[in-house]
C-alpha cells in the first residue's frame, strides 16, 4: 500500500478574486475565461483596479491536492512559494487541509505568485497570474520518496511555463514508473495548449503521461480541431486513459476503445467557476486510487466540480467525503 494516494505538483498562487462586470475586462484588456501571465507591474496596476476582494490559496494542482484530501484521500504537494507573508498563507491552508507540503521556501526574490482572478456575472473566470516565487520550482524540489510512494502523480499543464519546472516534472515520471505507479497531468488551458501542443502530445505518446485531464476547449486546441469526436478518437490512441469535461454536459472518459458518459451533478446556481477542472480531476484520482470503476470515478470527480462552482473560491468549503457518502458514491 503507498503512502500517499495522489502526489500533485504546481504553481503555488494565492488567488486573489473579485467580481466585476463584462465591461471592466474589455477596459483592462483581460482575455475573458482564460490564464494570462503578467508581470510585477501589471499585477500591481490590476490590483490597484480590484474592487474588494477575497483572497485564498490557489494554483491548479494545490486545489486538486485539497480535494483530494477533502474526499478522505492521502495527498501531497509539490510547489514553491516565498518566504513571505502570502507564502505562509499559502502554506498554513493547504497544510491545514491535510496535505504534505514539505517544498522549501524560497528565501530571496521574486515573492509568492499571485493570480488576480475577475469573476463576471456568468461565473467565468478570467485570472491574471504573476508566476513570482513558482518559476524557481526545480529538480532540486522533488522529494523521491514521496514519488516513489505516491500511486499517481499529477501536474498541470501551467508547469510548462517556467523552464526549471519542466526537468522536475520528468524526474517525478521517471522515479513514478521505476516504482511501478502512473503519472497524470491536465492540460490547463486552451491558450497552455496553443503554446506547448508539440511537447504535450510528446509527453502523452512517449508514455511520460499515463492519464490526462482535459475540457472540451483544451482537447480541440490539442489537435487543431473543430471536429470534438475526432479529437476524442485521437486523444483515446494517444494516452492510456483520458477524462475530458463537457461542463453542464458531464464528461467523458476514454480508454482505448472504452467509453464512458457521465452526467454533471444537478446544481443550484454557477457562482465562480474557478477550481471546476481541479476539483473533477481530485474526485476523478480519489475514485481511480481506490479501484472504483472508470463511471463512479467521473460521477466523483462532477460532485466535487459541482460543489465547488456554487461557492466563491477553487477549495471545497464542505467536506467532499461527507457529500459523497451522501450521494452514496463512497
Amino acid at each position: 500500500m503507498t503512502k500517499f494516494d495522489v502526489l500533485t505538483i504546481g504553481n503555488a498562487i494565492v488567488d486573489i478574486i473579485a467580481r466585476c462586470d463584462d465591461a471592466f475586462l474589455v477596459h483592462n484588456g483581460i482575455i475573458k475565461s482564460a490564464m494570462n501571465l503578467i508581470d510585477a507591474n501589471r499585477a500591481e496596476l490590476l490590483y490597484s483596479r480590484m474592487g474588494p476582494a477575497l483572497e485564498a490559496s490557489g494554483g491548479s494542482a494545490g486545489n486538486t491536492a485539497a480535494g483530494v484530501a477533502s474526499l478522505g484521500g492521502r495527498a501531497a504537494y509539490f510547489g514553491k512559494v516565498a518566504n513571505d507573508q502570502l507564502g505562509e498563507i499559502f502554506a498554513h491552508d493547504i497544510r491545514a487541509q491535510g496535505v504534505h507540503f514539505e517544498t522549501k521556501p524560497l528565501e530571496k526574490e521574486p515573492p509568492t505568485a499571485r493570480s488576480m482572478i475577475f469573476v463576471t456575472e456568468d461565473g467565468e473566470r478570467s485570472m491574471n497570474t504573476y508566476l513570482g516565487a513558482c518559476v524557481e520550482l526545480g529538480p532540486d524540489d522533488v522529494e523521491p520518496a514521496v514519488v516513489a510512494d505516491a500511486a499517481v502523480t499529477y501536474f498541470e499543464g501551467y508547469l510548462w511555463d517556467p523552464p526549471l519546472a519542466k526537468d522536475a516534472i520528468r524526474e517525478c515520471a521517471r522515479i513514478a514508473h521505476e516504482n511501478g505507479r502512473q503519472v497524470a497531468m491536465t492540460l490547463s488551458d486552451s491558450f497552455c495548449v496553443n503554446r506547448y501542443r508539440a511537447e504535450f502530445l510528446d509527453l502523452m505518446r512517449s508514455g511520460t503521461v499515463d492519464i490526462v485531464f482535459a475540457n472540451r476547449a483544451e482537447a480541440l486546441a490539442l489537435y487543431e480541431t473543430e471536429d470534438f469526436e475526432k479529437a476524442l478518437s485521437m486523444i483515446a490512441k494517444d494516452c492510456k486513459l483520458a477524462a475530458v469535461t463537457l461542463s453542464e454536459e458531464g464528461s467523458i472518459i476514454v480508454r482505448s476503445d472504452e467509453r464512458v458518459k457521465v452526467e454533471a451533478t444537478t446544481i443550484s446556481r454557477v457562482v465562480d467557476t474557478t477550481g471546476a477542472g481541479d476539483l473533477y480531476a481530485a474526485g476523478f484520482l480519489h475514485g481511480y486510487t481506490t479501484g472504483r470503476t472508470l463511471a463512479d470515478c467521473g460521477k466523483l470527480g462532477s460532485l466535487a466540480a459541482g460543489i465547488v462552482i456554487e461557492q466563491v473560491g477553487p477549495r471545497p468549503m464542505i467536506s467532499l467525503k461527507t457529500a459523497a457518502t451522501e450521494a452514496g458514491l463512497l
